[in-house]
């Protein structure tokens, strides 16, 4: 009975050795989104932000607690200043964006589709990239005047140029093979933008309008410090000449917040838009 036993025993153990071992799959995504993940940053610095005024280890004249920057964007905000100038740094974004926008949509399609389009126009918008965008304001300056206009043709050209860039990067790397289907199939070029050129551009667009959205208010910040009379950038430069950190600080944190939901709602859009891609982030 051992021996039959033994012998059972020994049949197992080599079927098991020339069994194939399962191995155990490992996860390489990141997992799961968490919900509200991009806040945990952001609050996590206001938490030491508040700790470090509580515990005395900041300067209140220099950087002032948070419940002090709250109060005093609560009274500008019930005296009329804040809203007011938010209004004002809304529309000079806006109007600046919309129109760098087009620009940048309109010239990368421009120089992507076209050999010819891309000698005249690729070559001339990299010149551009290489000269610094703020160098550019005394000339804007004297070309258009101090008033509104310069600063909606800087803000534009900020825009524009990462629009284009990533637009247009996107539009070239498109497989050829792509294109030799739509050709094939006898496609119209409407058909062929529709099918083939809007999709394949679509990521590289994003990228660049995110980038132009951020490049609005970064713009805006400077712009508006330049003979201005309403708008953010103009509280904060007063509040500089009279020592008001904690209105400075207000401005601050409303173009960050600005920042912030602007480059979410873009994010959004995104992601509803290319619901059909499955990347890393998805």
């Amino acid at each position: 009975m051992s021996a039959v036993t033994t012998t059972e025993a020994a049949v197992r153990v080599a079927a098991a050795k020339d069994a194939p071992q399962v191995r155990r799959r490992r996860r390489l995504s990141p997992g799961r989104r968490l919900p509200a993940a991009r806040l945990a940053g952001p609050v996590l610095l206001l938490a030491l932000w508040a700790a470090a005024s509580a515990a005395g280890q900041l300067d209140p004249a220099a950087i002032p607690a948070p419940w002090t920057v709250v109060r005093t964007g609560a009274h500008l905000w019930t005296d009329g200043t804040l809203p007011t100038d938010i209004l004002t740094s809304l529309q000079r974004a806006a109007t600046g964006f919309v129109i760098g926008l087009v620009a940048g949509v309109v010239l990368a399609l421009a120089s992507g589709l076209s050999r010819t389009g891309e000698a005249l126009i690729d070559g001339t918008v990299n010149l551009n990239r290489a000269i610094p965008t703020l160098g550019l304001i005394p000339l804007f300056i004297l070309w258009l005047g101090i008033g509104e206009t310069f600063k909606v043709a800087i803000i534009a050209i900020v825009v524009y140029i990462p629009i284009y860039l990533n637009t247009h990067a996107a539009l070239s790397g498109i497989d050829h093979r792509f294109v030799e289907l739509a050709e094939v199939q006898g496609l119209s070029r409407f058909a062929f933008v529709r099918q083939i050129v809007v999709p394949g551009a679509l990521p590289g667009f994003f990228v660049g309008l995110r980038l132009g959205v951020t490049g609005s208010w970064l713009g805006l910040v400077v712009l508006e410090q330049i003979n201005a009379t309403s708008g953010l950038g103009y509280m904060m430069f007063q509040a500089q000449n009279y020592g008001q950190s904690d209105v400075i600080l207000v401005g601050l944190v409303v173009y960050g917040v600005f920042g912030l939901v602007s480059d979410s709602a873009v994010r959004l859009v995104e992601r509803r838009v290319l619901s059909w891609r499955r990347t890393l982030s998805s």
